[in-house]
């Protein structure tokens, strides 16, 4: 009895499984797998931040952020709005 319920288990967590992998994607769960190698960087909350040179919406210009740091506050937004 006790054999074929983890049988129906194991064969429901696999059925679970597949179904996630077919709603994300294959390519999707490898390249997390793969790529998602996120760790904790070595700033802390009040800290400067540091220099860093983005290309301006031309495509060619840098822009430093150290440029436009002052006494308010800077936002940068990394994304896309198509």
């Amino acid at each position: 009895m006790l054999k074929g319920i983890l049988i129906v288990f194991a064969a429901l967590l696999v059925a679970a499984v597949v179904a996630v992998v077919v709603m994300m994607g294959p390519r999707n769960i490898i390249g997390m797998l793969r790529y998602d190698q996120r760790k904790e960087g070595p700033l802390h909350v009040g800290e400067k931040a540091p220099d860093i040179a983005l290309v301006a919406l031309d495509g060619v210009s840098p822009v430093h952020l150290a440029d436009h740091l002052g006494d308010k506050p800077l936002v940068i937004i990394f994304g896309s709005y198509t």
